[in-house]
């Protein structure tokens, strides 16, 4: 249908008001009426997390692009620091040291919906809101949202960082796993300083000793478990309420169609006003 401004018949503008109505309607609907449940495969155990689609479609697509490409086949974590968080999605090991830089995509924008608690997963990001890109990190703390007297504040710190997930089940006991990892410096590189291994110790370190596949914490594959849109539907996340957020209820999706359906109304009236 093409469309030229001037004068259009009423009955014929109501027909293409409704028609661009639904059609906005449904590509909306498309966008936020789907859930996706993924299933992290690690040499310590298997864990699964709910996406929040819905919420943070964004933050979700941008995930699930690095999880459909492969980027964090084999992928490590690469930072573990007690009581904070496990976190990665930037480094890859193929085989060699050293470890590869997971290939970034663009920055996406920040969707603070939900409180950084414990057992959710989250978007790293740099020093401005809108940066982040591959790296995710799981939080194994309730006080890390809010509690400055705990040492961090994810709720409103560079914006507040965007939970876009939950861990699922018995999952945690797999994070925690790793979190209870001994830590080590890899040569003051500053991805490493806090670098979890496995069957490492202190006197290895301390004997220069290599490391290799065996000691690293490899994310083997992320795997889509189950797209159906309905798998976040028995979840209650908590609200982050320490920043501004959009409304999770659709409501500001349909507040857009809204205001473009009254500018088309207010055109039409115009219209209607001008017929000779």
């Amino acid at each position: 249908m093409s469309f030229s401004i001037g004068f259009v018949p009423s009955t014929k503008w109501l027909k293409r008001t409704a028609s661009a109505f639904c059609i906005g309607g449904s590509l909306v609907l498309s966008q936020v009426a789907s859930a996706t449940t993924v299933q992290f495969q690690t040499v310590l155990g298997n864990f699964e997390v709910n996406l929040f689609d819905k919420t943070t479609p964004i933050t979700v697509a941008n995930f699930l692009a690095y999880v459909n490409n492969g980027s964090y086949v084999n992928s490590i974590v690469h930072r573990s620091v007690n009581g904070f968080v496990i976190q990665g999605g930037g480094y890859q090991y193929n085989n060699k040291m050293p470890l590869d830089s997971i290939t970034q995509k663009p920055k996406i924008t920040n969707e603070p919906v939900y409180s950084n608690l414990r057992g959710t997963i989250a978007m790293a990001k740099g020093s401005q809101v809108d940066s982040a890109t591959s790296q995710w990190f799981i939080n194994l703390s309730d006080k890390n949202a809010t509690d400055k007297d705990f040492g961090y504040t994810l709720d409103t710190n560079t914006g507040g960082f965007t939970v876009f997930g939950q861990v699922m089940g018995n999952g945690m006991q797999v994070v925690d796993a790793i979190a209870a990892l001994s830590r080590f410096n890899m040569g003051n590189s500053t991805p490493f300083t806090t670098i979890p291994l496995r069957n490492y110790t202190a006197s290895d370190a301390a004997a220069n000793k290599d490391v290799t596949g065996d000691h690293l914490v490899l994310i083997e594959k992320i795997i889509v478990l189950n797209a159906d849109p309905d798998t976040a539907a028995g979840l209650n996340p908590v609200k982050n309420t320490s920043v501004n957020k959009k409304d999770d209820s659709g409501s500001g999706s349909t507040g857009l169609i809204s205001l473009l359906l009254l500018g088309l109304l207010a055109l039409g009236r115009k219209s209607l006003l001008n017929r000779k």
